[in-house]
């Protein structure tokens, strides 16, 4: 049985939605919170015990290799003070797994991102985390890169997470089309890039979290730019799914699209209210605010 120990993490992209603050900035840098995006992607790779984890970066992105990397004088100033800890949750993580930067020196898609780390992943298989996708479990939740991650050991075929959209939004995503086999639980048949509502019947969108059995790779060279002149993973995918066969799972816990400016700010209240030294102040910030909206 093969165990997956190595994760890609796409964070190559422009951040156009997020212009101009991600002129400088990589989008995957935004805080929320206290803490930038990528670092609760990270987190749920860690989590489900990932051990390489991969980042695929483009031109401009080099504060996200610096934010894992060691700040010498930083941490020696903190270590007099006695305030370790503020940076406890970037060290815990530092030490937890092996944080490898590839550049992705042309951005032709989220295909060809992920066989950017081919030369790391090998001939093993692997999950891919979207880096401005936010999955938390506020109530026990499975971590859902975890979920993945025991599907695949358990069948050895490559399983993917999948969640309801409604008919405006299946345009935004890859759509699986899928057989239900047991409770959120589903044999992929095929899949779609980008529809229009009435061009498939499935409402199953894929929101960025996969597990792959390293067959994807030969696809991946393999694959042509098809939709925006792209490499789309999602087009490989449809390969693999005929060849070797995919899997679909559903999740609990909760999604946040935080490369998009609502699922952003959303991501920030409903994190905010988790945390112990703002839960109070911003709940009843909240509730006023709420009553002048009224």
């Amino acid at each position: 049985m093969q165990k997956v120990k190595k994760a890609i993490i796409p964070a190559a992209g422009l951040g156009t939605r997020f212009l101009p603050a991600t002129k400088t900035v990589p989008k995957e840098m935004l805080t929320i919170v206290d803490a930038p995006i990528i670092l609760y992607v990270v987190e749920e790779a860690v989590h489900a015990g990932i051990e390489d984890i991969i980042l695929i970066a483009g031109r401009g992105k080099h504060a996200i290799e610096d934010f894992f990397d060691t700040s010498y004088e930083l941490e020696d100033k903190l270590a007099k003070d006695g305030k370790e800890k503020l940076l406890e949750r970037v060290t815990r993580i530092r030490d937890s797994a092996n944080i490898i930067s590839i550049r992705q020196k042309q951005a032709m898609g989220l295909g060809h991102a992920v066989l950017c780390g081919l030369p790391i992943v090998g001939k093993d298989p692997f999950a891919v985390l979207l880096g401005d996708e936010i999955t938390m479990g506020f109530h026990g939740e499975a971590n859902v890169t975890s979920q993945l991650v025991s599907s695949f050991e358990e069948t050895a075929t490559s399983t993917i997470s999948v969640m309801k959209v409604e008919d405006k939004d299946v345009s935004k995503y890859g759509i699986a089309e899928v057989e239900e086999k047991s409770t959120g639980f589903f044999k992929v048949t095929s899949l779609v890039e980008k529809p229009k509502p009435h061009e498939t019947n499935s409402r199953w969108a894929l929101p960025g979290r996969y597990v792959f059995d390293n067959a994807i790779m030969d696809i991946l060279k393999n694959a042509k730019p098809t939709l925006n002149g792209e490499i789309q993973l999602t087009d490989s995918m449809k390969v693999l799914c005929a060849q070797h066969g995919l899997n679909a799972m559903t999740f609990s816990a909760q999604r946040y699209d935080a490369g998009d400016k609502l699922g952003y700010l959303q991501a920030n209240i409903e994190l905010a209210l988790q945390n112990p030294e703002l839960k109070q102040e911003l709940t009843s910030y909240l509730v006023k605010l709420a009553g002048r909206l009224q």
